[in-house]
């Protein structure tokens, strides 16, 4: 454990900021070292989690600390939250150059698709020298000659071989698989260097109720120190509606200052009301009994400026009364049209608040990015959920065509932008850019709302591709089609969500999400073919050769012009030595995308398994003409190289490979033999 600290409990917002801000003045290797360094702020949605999180980050920077912020708009999976993190403390202390690398090696990773394997008949020469020459050595040993002597040298170097390839084919058969502890330690490293230079280092993870069920086994590693020892001057807060679970954060339970927001008191209440200038006697009785006390109420009632008993109506749902009084007494009705329309994105900025608001709002952004619902860091900002969940009501139930109308308009702003990214970007890159995810989940997002019944299985194959992405991915999606269900109150879309949400707390979401995906009767037969090619794809990286195939055979049967689907049957095939059937589904996958490097390379990978060593090389090189940084390729044909002798070739392969990536201990190894 990182250090044993006194449990607190701290009451009353004052305090909270106040002890908060008399942590972060103690020196945090002295003996009067901090109580606390885990805050965990809990409270109802409405009560002031935000606003307390803005008020201590303000109070960290003021005490020389660097600050970052995540949330459930931010993040949807561990990798994600730390390249945010690091984003954020970068921009205050400059360059993570060590996460950088290590987020680099992981991207490299995961675009590895194919495992190198060498040939398993004859062995290597270099392979049949080194053994021997082991051999030779253990001779000498004591006791050994018996042994040795018995020993097959050219066995034992096509056994060489083998481990050699197996070793690079598990290292690149999960290089997709995103195994965060090197990243992970990586960020603990930088958290060290800052900790260094910086007198603090706070890291605030709001929303913990949603992104708890990714982040929270993360953060329990990293505070239990699995990755690394963390500083003694790193904070962590946590903001979000439950407790902890009990479980898991029993160990560390002594250590977490709990933080626990109630509602306004009644004299907290005045109060507020008396600062905004809200005197009037029934009024604020009015406004005591309609907000409850719930923060965000009170300040959206006190914002309204009521001016009698009647102005504030305690009819209805409490939260949908508020706005709605906010909203009315809004005088200036450009800026009322402007709150309410701006309540359907999911996310705004500049350029989204400009098309939802329309033409009669110039000039108003600045001013709605500053009423006290409005929430975001960076160029995002969105709606608090209690009143853009009213206004959204309000809006589908009180004029469904103007509903239906603004959704689709906001769809096709999002289909343009989107096409503009797909202008500069190969198709094949579109889902790694976070840009062009965002603008085909808010385009997919506003047709949902618009006519979630016609736009159901669209929307369903997009998932088919999200679950061939990371997990984060395929989790953003699904949580973009659980608000639609929740904006639309549409039984299908909820039905369908439910399912897809159950998936995702599996050993395998991916594989299972796509299983669930296939039940759809009306899913298209391109989109089945995706589905079983991802899937083979998923069961190819978890060792589960045959189960793989017969995917691959089912994605080729829905649709014969699937040319990953064909590329991947045919390493299939070549891992499991039918020579022949790879080569052919290989050259079909080429015949249909004849500039795919992996395919080339994977055929040349194919041919030197045969034995044909000048195809192999033939296409191994073409495949490095169209991708230069293709490591497993350079790897095969080193190895091609050094099997026809021609050591000085084999060498410069190897070096190459390395050169890209200096962590690929198989080349390192061969160049070595070699």
């Amino acid at each position: 454990m990182i250090r044993q600290r006194a449990k607190a409990r701290f009451v009353g917002r004052r305090a909270q900021l106040a002890l908060f801000t008399e942590n972060l003045s103690k020196d945090p290797l002295s003996e009067e070292a901090p109580a606390d360094f885990l805050f965990h702020v809990r409270g109802v949605g409405g009560v002031g989690k935000s606003t307390l999180l803005r008020q201590w980050q303000e109070a960290a920077r003021r005490a020389e600390a660097v600050t970052a912020v995540v949330d459930e708009n931010d993040v949807h999976g561990v990798q994600q939250a730390m390249v945010e993190l690091a984003r954020q403390l970068a921009e205050q202390a400059g360059p993570c150059k060590e996460f950088d690398k290590a987020v680099e090696q992981y991207r490299r990773e995961q675009a590895a698709q194919a495992d190198p394997m060498l040939v398993e008949g004859e062995a290597s020469v270099s392979s049949r020298m080194v053994t021997q020459a082991a051999l030779g050595a253990a001779s000498l040993i004591p006791g050994a000659g018996v042994v040795t002597a018995m020993a097959n040298p050219d066995a034992a170097a096509q056994g060489l071989d083998r481990i050699r390839a197996a070793s690079r084919t598990r290292a690149q058969r999960r290089g997709g698989q995103g195994d965060e502890t090197g990243m992970s330690r990586a960020f603990v490293c930088e958290l060290e260097r800052l900790c260094r230079r910086q007198r603090w280092v706070v890291l605030f993870f709001d929303t913990w109720e949603q992104t708890a069920q990714y982040l929270d086994g993360w953060l329990l590693r990293l505070l239990d120190e699995e990755f690394g020892p963390v500083p003694a001057n790193v904070i962590v807060v946590l903001a979000g509606r439950d407790e902890l679970s009990e479980r898991e954060w029993a160990p560390l339970r002594d250590q977490v200052a709990d933080v626990p927001l109630e509602v306004f008191t009644e004299a907290e209440t005045r109060s507020l009301l008396t600062s905004r200038g809200v005197t009037d006697v029934g009024v604020v009785e009015a406004v005591l009994q309609l907000s409850m006390g719930l923060p965000l109420l009170v300040e959206l009632l006190a914002l309204a400026r009521p001016r009698t008993s009647e102005d504030v109506d305690a009819g209805g749902n409490l939260a949908d009364v508020a706005v709605e009084r906010f909203v009315q007494w809004i005088t200036d009705p450009e800026k009322r049209e402007a709150v309410r329309a701006c309540a359907l994105p999911l996310q705004l900025n500049e350029d989204v608040f400009t098309e939802a608001a329309g033409p009669g709002a110039e000039g108003l952004w600045e001013w709605l990015r500053g009423q006290p619902f409005i929430s975001g860091r960076g160029d995002y900002k969105h709606y608090h959920a209690v009143v853009r969940a009213s206004m959204i009501r309000q809006q589908r139930t009180h004029s469904p065509q103007g509903w239906t109308s603004a959704h689709l308009r906001l769809a096709e702003t999002h289909a343009t932008w989107r096409a503009a990214v797909e202008a500069r970007l190969p198709e094949a890159k579109r889902w790694d850019d976070a840009e062009w995810r965002r603008h085909r989940l808010d385009e997919t997002y506003h047709r949902l709302c618009a006519h979630p019944g016609t736009y159901l299985t669209d929307a369903l194959e997009q998932v088919v591709q999200a679950a061939g992405q990371e997990t984060a991915v395929l989790r953003q999606w699904i949580e973009t089609l659980e608000q639609a269900a929740q904006d639309t109150a549409d039984t299908t879309l909820f039905a369908w969500t439910g399912r897809l949400r159950d998936t995702l707390t599996g050993d395998d979401p991916r594989l299972t999400c796509l299983e669930v995906l296939l039940s759809h009767s009306q899913l298209s037969s391109e989109s089945r073919s995706w589905a079983h090619t991802h899937r083979g794809i998923l069961l190819y990286r978890s060792d589960q050769d045959e189960e793989a195939l017969t995917e691959f055979d089912r994605a080729i049967a829905h649709n014969a012009r699937n040319a990953l689907a064909w590329a991947r049957r045919g390493e299939e095939h070549r891992l499991l030595g039918n020579e022949d059937q790879a080569v052919a589904d290989l050259t079909a996958a080429l015949e249909l995308e004849p500039t795919n490097a992996w395919a080339l390379g994977s055929r040349g990978e194919t041919h030197q398994q045969a034995g044909r060593n000048q195809e192999a090389v033939a296409d191994l090189t073409a495949a490095l003409e169209l991708d230069p940084t293709l490591t497993w390729a350079l790897g095969a044909r080193g190895d091609t190289h050094r099997q026809a002798g021609r050591y000085d070739e084999a060498v410069t392969d190897y070096t190459a490979a390395l050169e890209l990536d200096p962590t690929l201990t198989w080349a390192l190894g061969a160049r070595g033999e070699t």
